[in-house]
């Protein structure tokens, strides 16, 4: 059953993507236009990370472990470091997948 609902949620997450195009990524670690990530951890897709506009926007889905809920630091465009961060506070890898078209 589980992996029936992460299965759903993924599949949302791709439509999802399907209206954001991926950004050419410059080394300071910005993006000129739109971009969009699942962010899983344990197996499980927990979440989303969408850059729009310049704009950082970090969401996560119900059932979210609230170590990661609860973040309240920088997103800033470094997805290396929020990773790493994310990691640390649940105690096991945070990733991070960009979705292209």
């Amino acid at each position: 059953m589980i992996a029936f609902a992460n299965d759903i949620v993924s599949r949302t997450a791709r439509l999802l993507a399907d209206r954001f195009s991926v950004a050419t990524f410059f080394g300071d670690g910005a993006f000129d236009d739109s971009a969009f990530w699942t962010v899983s951890a344990r197996g499980r897709i927990v979440g989303s990370l969408v850059c729009e506009a310049g704009r950082w926007r970090l969401s996560w889905f119900a059932g979210a472990d609230r170590r990661l809920v609860e973040y309240a630091g920088p997103v800033d465009g470094n997805v290396d470091t929020l990773a790493d961060v994310l990691s640390a506070r649940l105690g096991a890898p945070v990733r991070f997948e960009l979705l292209a078209d």
